[in-house]
This record gives structure tokens, sequence and C-alpha cells, in this order.
């Protein structure tokens, strides 16, 4: 087979197996109409109701927006792979998705850290919270996340982009990532792979120690809370995010835990189906069935809706 910079791809993570994942089409459908509705009504929630205009729903909004793209940039292409057993995909489309792949997964990291340091202001010091986390520093800590996954994700797009693959080559997947492309190449991927530990690292471990410290620091200036009830609900208001924290990183670590060369098991895709697609779905409902605000905004949206039908 000849290298080529610019071959086509078959995706063959599930439609390898077609007897096997055919059957799961409509609960892969289910969760992808679930999450996109529930994160475009949450989404709706929040800009409908000017009582959840704080800091905690502005990021809560931003992460809403993320998974809503999220689903959208992998789950489309797995339905497809799955009900017609054709997963090819050009090379062009491949890099697209693995880009919009990038910045969703780095800004899902992102936001995660930036909530907890919200939940860090509002616990820890709550008399100073309106003055930490003023509109402009949200603002700023949303767009800089932003600028920084943009740039990652544009760095690795590009230097995969120079590298050559053998044509039509099956990736070991539901969609474009770099792990399986990377063990695609006929070139050199050194740098790629020296890249991306070193950014994932960065990025990664940056992300998750800011998440541990504001936690470590929670949970001790909750344990100075003299009443039960006070413990209790400074606890509350970080269970949600807890969940997603939890939720999110147990995945992304059993999928990306690992050189980017290594072997590809089905584990990895299994792994990859509940970061990419169940997790997604889920957020919304973990903060809107535990929040009464939500709940009540989510109930005078649908009222109105009722109302004028």
């Amino acid at each position: 087979m000849n290298c080529s910079q610019a071959p086509g791809f078959i995706l063959s993570g599930l439609s390898r197996d077609r007897e096997k994942w055919q059957p799961l089409f409509s609960i892969f459908l289910a969760l992808y109409l679930l999450g996109f509705l529930g994160n475009l009504l949450l989404l709706l929630a929040i800009g409908a109701d000017v009582n959840l205009h704080t800091p905690m729903y502005f990021f809560l909004s931003q992460l809403s927006l993320v998974d809503f793209c999220f689903i959208t940039t992998t789950t489309p292409k797995l339905l497809e792979a799955v009900w017609t057993g054709n997963g090819s995909i050009s090379f062009s489309g491949c890099l697209t998705q693995l880009y919009f792949f990038a910045v969703f997964a780095d800004m899902d990291n992102l936001l995660l850290a930036v909530m907890a340091i919200d939940r860090y202001a509002a616990i820890c010091h709550p008399l100073h919270y309106p003055f930490l986390m003023t509109s402009c520093r949200c603002g700023l800590l949303a767009s800089g996340s932003w600028g920084i996954a943009h740039c990652v994700s544009l760095a690795h797009t590009l230097l995969l982009s120079q590298l050559s693959f053998h044509n039509n080559q099956e990736i070991p997947h539901f969609f474009c990532d770099f792990g399986p492309l990377l063990r695609l190449s006929c070139s050199n991927t050194l740098l790629n792979e020296t890249l991306m530990i070193a950014l994932a690292g960065v990025l990664g471990l940056s992300a998750l120690l800011c998440v541990i410290s504001s936690y470590g620091c929670i949970f001790y200036a909750v344990a100075r809370v003299p009443s039960a009830q006070g413990k209790r609900k400074a606890l509350a208001t970080c269970s949600s995010h807890l969940s997603m924290v939890l939720l999110f990183y147990s995945t992304v670590f059993v999928t990306y835990l690992k050189p980017p060369s290594s072997s590809h098991s089905s584990g990895e895709v299994v792994a990859a189906v509940m970061y990419t697609l169940v997790t997604p779905t889920l957020n919304p409902f973990i903060y809107s069935l535990r929040n009464k605000d939500v709940k009540s905004s989510l109930r005078k949206i649908l009222n109105v809706k009722n109302s004028q039908d």
C-alpha cells in the first residue's frame, strides 16, 4: 500500500461487528436525543430565568453548550456506522471531526476546573464572593478556556495533517481520535506523541490539580462549620459538580492513561462511548434533578409552552 497525505479511512470500531452493535442503534439514538434536548433545555432555563444569572449557572450554561456540541461531533457518524455498516470517512472529514472533538473535550476539562474554583470562592470566601467572581472575571475565565482549547486542538490537527497514511485503512474506533490515527501512520510520529503527552499532561493535570486543591479547601472549610445542617447545605452546592468530575475523569483515564501508540482494545471503545455520549447526556440531568432553582425555571418554561398550545 502506498502512503498518502490525504487518504480515506474506515471507522470500524462498531461497524465491524454489525450484528452485535446494530440492536444498540435505538439506545444510541435515544441517548443522543436525550442529551441534545437535555442540554438545550438547561441552556433555555438558565437564559430565561434572571435568578439564574449568577457565576455558577453561567459556567453551567457554558458546560451545557459544550456538551450540546460534543455529542453532535461524534454521535451522528456513530449512528450512521451502526445503522448502515458504512464507516468510511475522508481525511478532511476526519481532521475536522478530530479538531472539534479535541476542542470540546478540552473545554469539558477546563470548565470543570473553573467550576471548582467558583465553588471554592463561594464556600471558602462567601463574603468576598461577589467581588471575586465578577461578570468580567467570569467572562475572562470562559473566553480564556475557549482560547486555550482551540489553540491546543489546532496545534495537534496541523501536525497530524502533515503525516502520511496508508490508503483505506481501518480505524478501530467510531470516531477519529489521535491515538488510533497515530498508530496507522507510516510517518515518524515521535513529535506528535511528544506534543500530545506534554499538552495532555500540562492541561489535564493542571485542571485536575485545580479541582483536587479546590475541593481540599472546600472540605476543610465545611469541616469547620459547627452545625450539621450548615455542612449539608454547603456540600449540597458541590454534589452535582463533584458527580460530573468523577464521571468525566474516570472514563477519560480508562481511555487515555497510556501512550498513544499502544494497542487498542474494545474496552476503550466502551469507555469512549461513555464520555462522548453518556456523560454529556447525564450532565444536565445531574444538575437539574438536584437543583430546585433549575427545576423551577424548567417548569416555568414548560408551563408557558403548554399555555401557548
